[in-house]
């Protein structure tokens, strides 16, 4: 049966709105490396075009540009057009929306730094590189591309490296006040915490500040901690976490498993099952906040595209938890997703 010219366009439109999809996040990376929404947010009310271009310093040939811009980041809901009378004449102007206040840098939950590290070259390079992977013997395409893991690649790479570490710890910043706002029944009744490759230790310290009885150990491998300096309830320990894990009555893991293939990850539980088991507290548990795939949620998908791609790990539907719970002899599990896209895993002995 032939097509109509309608489903024709359409499926043409369709096929056009994803070969420019990309587009989106790169005008949202020029915007963060302009500090469009820090400069809006510093003018403290809705900015004309001329002014943003004078804050940022434009060059005046290329205002153009800047409307081009600004016109996809408000399509994409990262800023409001509004009308605002200037010198009895009235204009077009700027606002910044909720999720733009996200993206001021010197906000403290700010996720400027996950914008900018997440879209960087490095790793939006590995999809090019996606074809060639699915035939080769590498783990990801980013080891196609680099002849290394981008951790590896990382640690040759200042400025990546330097970047990666402020996506994360931004992102533990912004988890962490959701957690101690939203979540205290899961921290509970404990005395001791670990939190197994928690860099900066950003979670613990929102958890000690919010829980004074708790006492918090951050593990991460030694360059990472070295020069890091705690607190009454807060103490940095060099390890790795394939070999110890400190004994506690709650292990915690944000964002660790996806980065790890399922024999790794069974090796990583098992280790958290060693550190809680000598705790006398009834309710000692691992606490994982992760995703739980939906495949109806998009972000899932992409999220678990980008670990594909660069890590050797994966995003997982609660079968496949249950399974690597199931492998590393754990007993029982509950999910709650209070953390919109990400969900907390509670796994009990």
């Amino acid at each position: 049966m032939a097509s109509s010219s309608e489903d024709l366009l359409d499926a043409q439109a369709h096929v056009w709105n994803h070969i420019f999809s990309y587009i989106n996040s790169m005008a949202l990376r020029s915007s963060l490396q302009l500090r469009i929404p820090d400069a809006i947010h510093k003018h403290g009310k809705p900015i004309t075009l001329s002014q943003l271009a004078d804050a940022l310093c434009i060059n005046k040939e290329k205002s153009h540009g800047l409307y081009r811009l600004m016109r996809v980041l408000v399509h994409s809901n990262f800023f409001d057009k509004v009308i605002i009378s200037e010198q009895e004449e009235r204009e077009e102007a700027y606002s910044l929306t909720r999720a733009s206040r996200l993206l001021i840098r010197d906000d403290p939950l700010s996720l400027a730094p996950f914008a900018l590290a997440l879209s960087d070259p490095a790793f939006v390079d590995s999809f090019h590189h996606m074809s060639e992977w699915f035939r080769d013997e590498c783990p990801t395409a980013f080891f196609t591309k680099n002849g290394m893991d981008h951790w590896e690649f990382a640690s040759k790479d200042e400025k990546l490296d330097q970047g990666f570490n402020e996506a994360m710890a931004s992102d533990a910043r912004f988890v962490g006040s959701i957690l101690v706002r939203e979540c205290k029944h899961v921290f509970e009744g404990l005395k001791t915490m670990v939190d197994v490759a928690g860099g900066t230790g950003e979670v613990a310290k929102a958890v000690a500040e919010a829980f004074s009885w708790l006492k918090c150990v951050v593990l991460d491998l030694p360059h990472v901690v070295a020069g890091m300096e705690g607190s009454e309830n807060v103490r940095f320990v060099s390890g790795d976490m394939f070999e110890f894990i400190p004994p506690a009555d709650a292990v915690f893991l944000k964002w660790i498993l996806h980065d790890w293939g399922d024999e790794d990850c069974v090796k990583i539980l098992r280790k958290c099952k060693e550190a809680i088991v000598e705790s006398k507290f009834n309710g000692k548990k691992v606490i994982i906040v992760d995703m739980v795939v939906d495949e109806a949620t998009e972000t899932h998908l992409f999220m678990d595209m980008l670990m594909m791609a660069n890590n050797p790990g994966k995003e997982r539907t609660e079968k496949e938890w249950a399974k690597l719970f199931d492998a590393a002899c754990f007993k029982n599990y509950k999910i709650t997703p209070t953390l919109g896209v990400r969900s907390i895993i509670e796994v009990f002995l």
